[in-house]
């Protein structure tokens, strides 16, 4: 058993009947009254994003949790396919495990969260960035840069973001996982 004092980013906690992820959290301690914990919770099992206070103290039930490199292989209608890069042995999550399948690349190694008591898969870390070349994206219009001006473009894995005005096909970009934006374009 926890208390609100050991809740982080990334703890898999047991709530409500189900297993929760942190994803924020933000401790408070007003002038008045006792301290809580605000946070918000996505279920490993649903994919549903839920917030909650906790109360300073309160008890929480955390996951003995591990994590292992995968390697993203392929996905089919309904799964993902990964294999373990030490063992070689495969797996395959639903897509409500993964935060962003979108930017998910063949070949790119992320970091799976396993469960301990029953070695189900819990969750996908994706890295911080990953890079992508552009597939499809309009041609900028020049002059067209007063402010910070973006136009939407394709990845090559399907994801759309928005990019600067002077990218262009071909380009390889930058993407921030978490929040899935631009970030920089690589030059080669």
């Amino acid at each position: 058993m926890a208390n609100t004092s050991d809740i982080r980013n990334g703890l898999c906690i047991r709530y409500n009947h189900d297993i929760y992820k942190i994803i924020e959290f933000l401790h408070v301690k007003p002038g008045k009254g006792p301290a809580f914990v605000r946070t918000k919770l996505k279920s490993v099992t649903t994919g549903k994003t839920v917030e909650n206070t906790f109360s300073a103290g309160h008890k929480i039930e955390d996951i003995r949790v591990e994590t292992q490199k995968f390697q993203y292989l392929y996905s089919d209608e309904d799964f993902y396919h990964f294999m373990n890069v030490e063992d070689y042995s495969q797996i395959r999550l639903v897509e409500n495990a993964l935060d962003m399948p979108k930017l998910l690349k063949e070949g790119e190694v992320v970091t799976v969260i396993i469960n301990t008591e029953d070695n189900a898969p819990l969750s996908v870390e994706m890295p911080a960035s990953v890079v992508l070349e552009v597939a499809h994206t309009e041609p900028g219009v020049k002059g067209n840069t007063a402010t910070n001006a973006t136009k939407p473009a394709t990845l090559e894995t399907g994801a759309e973001v928005n990019v600067p005005l002077f990218i262009n096909e071909g380009d390889k970009v930058r993407i921030e996982t978490d929040k899935g934006t631009y970030k920089e374009r690589i030059k080669e």
